[in-house]
């Protein structure tokens, strides 16, 4: 912090000794503000005498700004005189000068300080209404065009929106950084919006939970017995259920974490139960002998991909004939390779069905059938579809298969604010859909991938269903296989130069529950590392990262090599294992730019990992990339993804960033690195699960290493109680056929 400018015995005048006391004046200068809580500390100059440090909460500032600021006077002993401010009010400035500064400040985008002036020295203090009411006339200012006009238009308007957004959220003692989020979501009834249903926040905004909504009502006045309080309560326990990969909760256990977090009566809640089954935003399911509650949306998702497979399972194949051994054979002598009998009947089986699953393991030839069905359908002139969950998925199917690979999101054509425009009245173009990396996909993707599957198509699933299912709801692809109707290749066996690599036959002796050879022999591409105790387990992660690995392998310790530990928190979690990786690999530096945002210090050159899917920026979660660079004047962050695609961001939009230099098992999900740490403690105990570490280990190509206590290890291999999650999509695929199969009732006609 700068020396405190207030001298109490230059202007003793200005400086009462004791007592509340009120000045007016203008923000000269922001030594620091938070966002998260608004806390400010601010220059303010008076007319006369010198600026006073003030001290307070203000949800936003801006140099320029006037200023009514009441409060104490207080002796800092670094500082010397501070007011500590019990209330400030700041409004638009009234002088040329102020009128200048707040325009120079980059609160408008368009507006630099060469303009500020010029504008001001054209308009003076009509500056504002001309901005508000005629901006047109902007273009008599040298060097304002149409577009620039615009610019400074739309930039006002909208600063001035999320100011009063800021305002409201302030005035109810709530964090101001999603300001933005909430402008982008609402527009400019933002606030009207939140006024009418705050539990909105709870059930559109992520990252805002049912607790701050529940704040906001009750200081508007609403009653605890509210209906409309109740019913976001249940619809809140239904998303976070949602949030942890449910599609429903076993109707006691929502009537239990509702009754949890209303604190109020169990029949109330029974009631508002009764009324969302009535009114459809909830569905219970029948026939089971501990109903499943459902919210609509999932309830329909499963209902849709059950009757798509179902119909498909049903259908005749309609791929070309072909003989079996003869197209076989064709592609062998292609390749100059022979196939396995497990690979030769995954081709044939594939090829048979409308729809069928192929899964496995690392290392079992996933691929190679992949490019043998691909080869014999493509010379029978079948038009091919290649698709996958994540951009880095869509990218390895490419290279795997030297075929244009799309995301899920593109093949289906998002677009913002339409949704997904391929669908049962606009299917896809095609006649086999190969999906890879099934396991990521969840319920909500697969309907709408099933819905614009074109009636003539087929479609083939490929994963690995011992790795983690999808982030998002459901279990898609293990429910798909455990339903028992749905043809499925299972690979077992592992080819000789797979079974070369120790991360191959690692990876599988985990899966089997086996302790994989830690024998760290010269050669190998699998490592483990005892280590005991945390600090130990940081102190070589650190060395591994920054002289081991870049010297013994001739990586590079931001792009190629990533750590990925079993959890958020502890001190072996992401949050903490960011901070001491990025300042070891980078440091402060004096042309490097900072800013920080939501509890993030985000710094040029930093790997970051976006943690929600923005289809508006085409980027989704589990992209990973830096931030190439950060500006001011206003303040934006420009980042470098994957295929050198430069994305913007705003400082209210860094909440779908996360530092990546670690990241969670979950999120590297059909991911594949050069290099992979894996951070193993005790500490993680309730994360160390067996399939958590085989996802894991299948994540390197190259070079795995483990590093931490052989208990944790013995722990994780051990633990197959993997979190269930609930669904229903067995029971509807097989009620599905049912009905396909049931024998049609003309008696009516």
């Amino acid at each position: 912090m700068p020396e405190n400018p207030t001298d109490p015995a230059s202007t003793p005048e200005l400086l009462p000794p004791n007592g509340p006391v009120e000045i007016e004046g203008t923000v000269s200068s922001i030594v620091f503000h938070n966002e998260e809580n608004g806390y400010t500390i601010m220059s303010v100059a008076q007319e006369l005498g010198e600026p006073i440090t003030v001290l307070g909460r203000l949800p936003a500032v801006v140099e320029g700004e006037q200023v009514r600021v009441s409060g104490n006077w207080k002796n800092d002993k670094r500082f010397g005189r501070q007011m500590e401010a019990s209330s400030i009010v700041a409004v638009a400035p009234v002088t040329n000068t102020g009128i200048e500064k707040f325009l120079a400040s980059g609160f408008i985008d368009g507006i630099g300080k060469a303009y500020a002036k010029r504008i001001v020295k054209k308009f003076g203090e009509e500056t504002f209404r001309v901005i508000e009411e005629e901006s047109q006339r902007l273009e008599e200012v040298e060097g304002i065009g149409k577009g620039r006009r615009q610019k400074i238009k739309a930039s006002w308007k909208r600063q001035k929106a999320v100011r009063d957004i800021m305002i409201f959220l302030h005035g109810h003692g709530l964090s101001t950084a999603r300001s933005l989020r909430l402008y982008k979501t609402y527009g400019p009834e933002a606030v009207n919006i939140l006024r009418s249903d705050p539990y909105r926040l709870a059930r559109e905004l992520s990252g805002i939970g049912f607790k701050t909504a529940d704040d906001i009502a009750s200081k508007m006045g609403q009653p605890l017995e509210a209906p409309a309080r109740i019913d976001a309560g249940i619809e809140y326990v239904l998303d976070q259920a949602k949030q942890h990969g449910h599609c429903a909760l076993p109707r006691p256990e929502l009537l239990k974490g509702a009754a949890d977090i209303l604190g109020t009566d169990g029949e109330l809640i029974e009631a508002s139960l009764n009324r969302l089954i009535l009114t459809s935003k909830v569905v219970i399911e029948d026939g089971t002998a501990d109903p499943l509650v459902f919210s609509a949306p999932l309830y329909e998702a499963e209902q849709l991909v059950s009757a798509a497979v179902a119909s498909l399972l049903r259908a005749e194949p309609n791929l070309p004939e072909f003989d079996p051994e003869a197209a076989l054979a064709w592609f062998e002598r292609h390749q100059k390779l022979t196939l396995g009998a497990e690979q030769a009947a995954a081709v044939l089986e594939a090829i048979s069905h409308r729809f069928h699953i192929i899964t496995g393991g690392p290392g079992v030839g996933k691929t190679t059938i992949m490019r043998a069905i691909l080869e014999i359908v493509t010379a029978k002139k079948v038009q091919v579809v290649l698709c996958a969950p994540t951009g880095r998925a869509a990218k390895r199917l490419s290279e795997s298969t030297g075929q244009e690979a799309f995301t899920i999101h593109r093949a289906l054509e998002y677009q913002p604010e339409v949704g997904f425009t391929r669908n049962q009245n606009k299917p896809l173009q095609g006649d086999l859909f190969v999906v890879d990396e099934a396991s990521m996909i969840d319920i909500e993707l697969m309907a709408s991938l099933m819905q614009a599957i074109p009636p003539d198509g087929n479609v083939l699933l490929v994963g690995d269903v011992d790795q983690l299912p999808s982030v998002g709801p459901g279990n898609v692809l293990r429910d798909l296989i455990n339903s028992g109707v749905v043809p499925v290749s299972r690979l077992r066996e592992i080819y000789r130069q797979a079974a070369e690599s120790d991360i191959v036959t690692a990876a599988h002796d985990i899966n089997e529950g086996k302790t994989p050879p830690l024998s760290n022999a010269k050669g190998s591409d699998f490592f483990f590392l005892e280590r005991n105790g945390p600090d130990a387990i940081r102190e070589t992660l650190v060395h591994l990262i920054r002289e081991r690995i870049p010297e013994g392998f001739k990586l590079n310790p931001r792009d190629d090599i990533q750590v990925l530990t079993p959890m958020n928190k502890q001190s072996l979690g992401t949050a903490e294992l960011n901070k001491l990786l990025q300042e070891n690999q980078n440091p402060p530096g004096a042309f490097k730019q900072e800013i920080e945002r939501f509890s993030n210090l985000f710094r040029q050159g930093d790997k970051v990992i976006q943690t929600r899917n923005n289809y508006e920026k085409e980027i989704f979660n589990g992209d990973i990339g830096h931030i190439s660079e950060i500006t001011n004047e206003p303040v934006s962050i420009y980042v470098t993804f994957e295929g050198n695609r430069r994305v913007h961001f705003e400082p209210g939009e860094l909440d779908e960033l996360q530092l990546a230099y670690a990241i969670t098992i979950h999120k590297s999900q059909g991911s594949e690195f050069p290099a992979i740490i894996v951070p193993l403690a005790s500490q993680h105990y309730v994360m160390l699960q067996r399939n958590l570490l085989y996802t894991a280990v299948t994540r390197g190509k190259s070079l795995v290493i483990i590093v931490g206590e052989r208990r944790a290890l013995e722990m994780a291999l051990s633990n197959t109680t993997s979190s269930m999650r609930h669904s229903g999509l067995c029971r509807q695929l097989k009620k599905a056929l049912e009905n396909l199969d049931a024998p049609s009732d003309h008696s009516s006609i």
